[in-house]
């Protein structure tokens, strides 16, 4: 394969082209390190017309290819197969933003720009990109778009589908498919671009994408809740809709055991409230409309306050901290989005993204936590995720001496 890969070097040059096994390695690994897959090359193109010719080559010669964004998945998705008969595909050098439409609402980026410079180019702006994960200062937006990745903010603004305008996708064959149309409406003929929004790039590589913008937030609202159990959580969740006047963000639910091991392994993170809880919620209101002081106006930090309390006199919270400033709420937010990096510090898990109807979800964590005690008594379940969205993190570690081969043991059962 070596003319194969003298080729792959003619089209995107000798920065383009990784084949030593040290500098494939980052490439060829997975970000919770469980997998390790092999390829004759990593190939980071730096435009279309460059992925273009690499996909033409690859299917005339019968190689595979592996797209990958940022590699920050958790599944394998973007590692390798192990034959060493395909190409890691790399997009991370495509990472220009190509135009910013403040009056249409929308921005043109290509696929290997950072998720953070996007939000931090659409704030300096006085614009909001609302997709807010985890690993968003280091997954791209081709990525986040080939999963229909949700974020914490899902719950008010959809997944990655709701946030595209348009597309430019190589297709297998090589042709460039372009539906970079930045129009909220269009009734042209079949809507090709939900096909590649999640497709994972099995119909083809997203190159380029037009995203949907929004107002700045000017008013934010944090805070973290102590409930008593999880249908406490949707509960109050289902009337937060109403106290916010429709301005409910985000709503996440955490149980004590994961927590637990944020508290372990992330440096400085402490806990917002005084007594130990089995059931916590960070929930978040904004507003594009800044709060206005006077004797019959208050902003949302004041109404989410005076729900809280209600929910308290009802039982549905137990404690509550409501950030006072945005320092305090960002430390909220840092226990919640540092639970798979502490996780990753413990050791081994079994890991799952389970949708499920809100009402249905208190019942599914119940039966749930009993079915994984039953398969693995051992296990500590560390169960977190969106309420309202819903997509529910099911994740089970086992002690460390216990190793990974009795979890790969259960979850292929």
């Amino acid at each position: 394969m070596a003319d194969f890969v003298e080729r792959l070097r003619a089209i995107v040059g000798d920065r383009g082209l990784i084949t030593d096994d040290q500098g494939k390695h980052p490439y060829l690994t997975d970000w919770r390190e469980n997998y390790l897959g092999s390829a004759l090359a990593i190939v980071r193109p730096a435009s279309t017309e460059e992925v273009s010719a690499i996909v033409k080559l690859c299917a005339a010669e019968k190689v595979a290819i592996c797209p990958q964004g940022g590699n920050t998945g958790m599944s394998g998705g973007a590692t390798p197969q192990e034959s060493g008969r395909e190409i890691g595909l790399s997009l991370t050098r495509m990472n220009r933003i190509l135009e910013i439409d403040k009056v249409g609402y929308s921005m043109t980026v290509e696929a290997g720009v950072i998720l953070k410079t996007i939000q931090e180019t659409a704030s300096d702006n006085d614009r909001l990109f609302p997709l807010s994960l985890g690993a968003e200062g280091s997954c791209t937006i081709g990525g986040n778009l080939s999963t229909n990745a949700g974020g914490v903010q899902v719950l008010h603004y959809g997944n990655a589908r709701n946030l595209v305008l348009g597309l430019e996708v190589v297709l297998p064959n090589g042709d460039v498919w372009n539906g970079l149309r930045a129009l909220k409406k269009d009734n042209t003929g079949y809507d090709l671009r939900d096909l590649y929004l999640g497709a994972e790039g099995t119909l083809g590589i997203i190159t380029k994408a037009v995203l949907k913008l929004w107002p700045k937030p000017k008013d934010v609202a944090t805070s973290w809740n102590a409930v008593p159990s999880p249908e406490a959580a949707v509960e109050l969740l289902s009337g937060a809709y109403a106290a916010s006047e429709d301005n409910v963000t985000s709503c996440e639910l955490m149980g004590r055991q994961g927590l637990d091991l944020v508290f372990k392994h992330i440096p400085g993170a402490t806990d917002p409230l005084a007594d130990r809880h089995d059931w916590y919620v960070l929930l978040e209101w904004s507003s594009s409309r800044a709060p206005r002081e006077g004797a019959n106006q208050s902003g949302l930090r004041d109404k989410m306050e005076a729900y809280l309390g209600e929910a308290m006199e009802k039982g549905l919270v137990l404690d509550a901290a409501v950030a006072q400033n945005e320092s305090q709420g960002r430390a909220f937010w840092a226990l919640r989005e540092n639970h798979s990096e502490a996780q990753k510090k413990e050791g081994p898990s079994i890991k799952h993204d389970i949708s499920v109807a809100v009402s249905k979800l208190p019942a599914f964590v119940t039966e749930g936590l009993a079915a994984m005690k039953k398969a693995l008594p051992e296990c500590r379940p560390v169960p977190f995720g969106h309420v309202g969205a819903p997509n529910s993190h099911f994740h089970a570690h086992v002690p460390p001496a216990r190793g990974s081969d009795r979890l790969l043991g259960v979850g292929t059962a």
